[in-house]
């Protein structure tokens, strides 16, 4: 979710001239009678906004009595009908339902949680509604020791919010940190945890230069060595977010379509979760990181029509 006051950068935007009636006709015209129209389904739900597809939701209901996602979901299937059924969830709804299925399968608590950490708040708020079970209470039943305090720390979604910040407080805090690790027999998980999960952004980039200059190490480096399976996995997310979002969603969607097969859980909720938020940065740091374009990949590695509604999720990227 956008942070208040900042310009968003996602590919999908509100739709100029809209109208959710013309909308829901279409979309009834394409799944109505033998056959599917799947390519004026990718048009439509591909390129209207999330508050639009609220409302042509609406819409479909009042003119002709019936749920657009259930025709959805008849009338499509696979990866495709996951790509669009997600896309016709509020991006509050659809961090939830994620969130919620990772606490269910304990081995996808790796990547979820991580990927959602700046939305925590809002989850805290209406996962209850959703579910019938507190958030921090199915984390703390779902997980155990520094991993689990990792994941509730963020929850709290309390991380000072501060731009102003003191360099010998900077250095004190580096300081702490490098004790806590590298200079420590065994590992002081507490203060790794306290630090990088409660500081500003800002704050932390600077803690992050002065740890490489008295130790010679990135945090990433000390974190690897000094922390191991899900805690190690957490920090070096969080510590990615924090050096940048973008840049930490280019990788994922990179790693979850290099080399054989494709990881389409992967590449569908950050390709949704992401697409009204900052997904032409992504697609920026993407192309930087990696010499070719995001859609260029999505080319190679999908096909039919879940290739064509993520290659317009995309919003037309060069090739």
């Amino acid at each position: 979710m956008a942070s208040k006051g900042k310009t968003t950068r996602g590919t999908i935007k509100d739709y100029p001239n809209f109208e959710a009636n013309h909308d829901a006709e279409m979309l009834r015209k394409a799944m109505k009678g033998l056959g599917t129209d799947e390519s004026a389904i990718v048009h439509i739900l591909t390129t209207r906004s999330s508050a639009q597809r609220m409302k042509i939701n609406l819409q479909y209901k009042t003119l002709f009595g019936r749920d657009l996602v259930e025709d959805l979901k008849s009338e499509l299937g696979g990866k495709f009908e996951k790509l669009i059924v997600g896309l016709m969830k509020t991006p509050l709804q659809y961090d939830v339902s994620e969130l919620h299925n990772a606490l269910k399968a304990w081995l996808s608590l790796t990547s979820h949680p991580k990927d959602g950490y700046q939305t925590c708040n809002h989850w805290v708020a209406n996962q209850p509604s959703e579910y019938g079970k507190d958030l921090e209470e199915s984390i703390v039943s779902d997980t155990s020791g520094h991993f689990q305090r990792i994941l509730v720390i963020l929850l709290q979604a309390n991380r000072d919010e501060s731009t102003v910040y003191d360099d010998a407080v900077v250095k004190k805090d580096a300081q702490e940190l490098f004790q806590a690790g590298e200079l420590k027999c065994g590992t002081d998980e507490s203060t790794f945890l306290t630090i990088i999960g409660t500081k500003s952004v800002p704050y932390l980039r600077q803690v992050f230069s002065e740890y490489m200059r008295i130790s010679g190490y990135q945090i990433e480096e000390s974190i690897s060595s000094e922390t191991s399976g899900n805690l190690r996995s957490a920090l070096l997310a969080v510590v990615k977010c924090i050096r940048s979002v973008p840049e930490y969603f280019a990788t994922t969607l990179y790693n979850a379509m290099q080399g054989a097969g494709t990881d389409d859980d992967t590449l569908i909720r950050v390709m949704v979760s992401r697409s009204e938020v900052d997904l032409l940065e992504i697609c920026e740091k993407f192309y930087a990181n990696y010499g070719k374009t995001l859609s260029s990949m999505i080319k190679s590695d999908t096909s039919g029509d879940y290739r064509n509604a993520l290659l317009s999720m995309c919003g037309g990227e060069d090739e």
